[in-house]
């Protein structure tokens, strides 16, 4: 009897158990997403939403930018949730990376926001600066190696 009744909890604690794992995957997720805002928000000065719309529109507009496998290896080191935004982003969908400078970036930027180029100059650098905090080294340098000159002065830190 016992040996039956240990055979119908197993299914049940399996369940649970991945269950338990789901949601500490959840807020394990929503955690690292929820950091990687606070960091943005506070160096860019602005609002939640303002955040998620201008890391949005600057990851996206930096995946056009970006050529080969880059794109795939910058996404792996972003936290899930911003990935997730980026699998969203409908102006690069299907379309081949292409190149361009630093002035039609940011007024891509701009126009997607709804801003002046200044701010979303602006929330470029705070963006880069964030992304940059929230992966390795070797991975910006590897983006960095793929930039223009003009357009790496948003990626690099003022010093």
């Amino acid at each position: 009897m016992a040996n039956e009744t240990e055979g119908q909890q197993q299914p049940a604690d399996g369940r649970a158990s991945e269950e338990l794992r789901a949601k500490r995957h959840e807020s394990r997720t929503s955690r690292t997403y929820a950091f990687f805002l606070r960091d943005l928000e506070a160096r860019a000065g602005v609002d939640r939403a303002l955040a998620e719309r201008a890391a949005e529109s600057v990851l996206c507009t930096l995946e056009q930018r970006l050529m080969g496998g880059e794109v795939k290896h910058l996404e792996a080191q972003l936290p899930q949730k911003v990935r997730d935004m980026l699998q969203r982003c409908p102006r690069h969908e299907g379309l081949p990376p292409r190149k361009f400078k630093m002035l039609e970036f940011v007024q891509m930027v701009a126009d997607d926001l709804d801003t002046t180029p200044n701010e979303a100059e602006r929330l470029c650098r705070a963006v880069f600066v964030t992304v940059r905090e929230h992966i390795s080294e070797g991975e910006a340098d590897d983006v960095m190696g793929q930039l223009p000159a003009d357009l790496r002065a948003l990626w690099i830190p003022d010093v």
